[in-house]
């Protein structure tokens, strides 16, 4: 297990203890022969008073059960829009839950199924890290003319200071639409946190230049950057990623295109600058989906996202061929922790009568991150 693994298992039994509920001990069996059954069971006692929705990137053993599948944001709202479900199961990850808690009426319980699963790149961006450079910002007298733009994947508390601070949520299909804005707001961006998508959409959408871009390193004084680089900058990158996308290389292209005549390399905007930019499709999830689906019969794509996406797809579309474009196998470690266990153990509690990993932003920073959200939708 690795530290990050470590840090995050200690996070999430951190999270369980301040809630009074652990699933330490209470898991059904992962090898359980009845668990399709006892899941098949619980969900028929839940009935319309839950929903369970299923990020695109988790495992099929409990993407069979999700009410709705999507990315991120898409679920969120979903869940927003279904009012009447008293419980929501996201699997998905922790921030993910608290965007639907955000969303949803303070009526609605939204439960993580593992506390756990969370997301390595939110993780990078930690609020008092982000206040520091408002702060370094501030008194090198830039910080009034620099629009805060957040990725979806970021916690609460990011999208609560973006809200604050006159910025906007994004997500990796509206990313350009977003840092757009920003600038017809401002002369400068700080994009959180996902450095990539940051990059990419600056350069390959706006058509800034590299130069025009510095990385913010949260862990060396000042991010590492001198005062004359802050301020000649029109993106302020913060130097986080994710952990899955930030795998593929341009080695990984040129084995795919030597090997495999015909292929299209297809990857989402997380990935590296240089892969993007050798790529013939980039596009979010919900792209990758819809690119693949509407191809021609007998094209060959190497895609470069989440495995279980991509094994999910080259099973639904078997008139084309579809691979995986690493060749090493690579799943997101905290997506998975939601397993069909996690699940049968939250349903099974609940139609018990006992509420356990309720994913609850506080009032202030969710009045916020709705703030940051709603300026999202709203844009041109």
């Amino acid at each position: 297990m690795s530290l990050s693994d470590l840090l995050l298992l200690g996070q999430g039994q951190d999270l369980a203890s301040e809630r009074g509920v652990s699933c330490d001990g209470a898991l059904p069996a992962a090898s359980d022969p009845g668990l399709v059954q006892r899941a098949q069971v619980a969900r028929a006692a839940l009935g319309a008073r839950a929903m369970i929705l299923g990020h695109h990137y988790q495992r099929e053993e409990v993407i069979q059960f999700a009410d709705i599948t999507g990315d991120s944001f898409k679920l969120a709202q979903a869940a927003a829009e279904n009012s009447a479900a008293e419980y929501v199961l996201f699997c998905g990850v922790h921030f993910m839950a608290e965007s639907a808690d955000i969303l949803t009426t303070p009526e609605q319980k939204v439960i993580l199924p593992d506390l756990a699963a969370g997301c390595s790149m939110a993780d990078m961006a930690s609020a008092t890290q982000v206040e520091d450079c408002w702060k370094a910002l501030t008194k090198l007298g830039v910080a009034n003319t620099t629009i805060p733009i957040t990725y979806m994947n970021s916690t609460a508390a990011i999208k609560a200071f973006t809200g604050r601070n006159g910025g906007a949520v994004c997500t990796s299909s509206n990313a350009e639409r977003a840092m757009s804005w920003a600038f017809s707001k401002g002369e400068k961006i700080l994009f959180l946190p996902d450095q990539h998508l940051g990059r990419n959409t600056a350069v390959l959408k706006l058509g800034l230049d590299l130069s025009d871009c510095v990385l913010w390193n949260p862990w060396k004084p000042q991010g590492g950057l001198t005062d004359q680089e802050i301020k000649s900058a029109k993106v302020i990158l913060w130097r986080g990623h994710c952990s899955v996308h930030g795998r593929f290389s341009l080695d990984n292209i040129a084995q795919m295109r030597a090997q495999v005549p015909g292929v299209k390399i297809l990857v989402h905007p997380e990935c590296q600058h240089e892969v993007v930019s050798n790529s013939d499709v980039v596009g979010s999830t919900e792209m990758i989906i819809k690119t693949i689906a509407d191809s021609p019969s007998g094209s060959i794509w190497a895609v470069g996202t989440e495995l279980n996406l991509v094994s999910r797809l080259a099973a639904r579309f078997t008139d084309k061929r579809v691979l995986f474009l690493d060749k090493t196998v690579c799943y997101c470690s905290t997506m998975n922790r939601i397993d069909l266990p996690h699940l049968v153990w939250a349903m099974e509690s609940l139609v018990s009568g006992r509420l356990v990993n309720r994913i609850q932003v506080e009032s202030e920073t969710a009045q916020f991150a709705k703030v940051a959200l709603e300026r999202m939708l709203a844009l041109p």
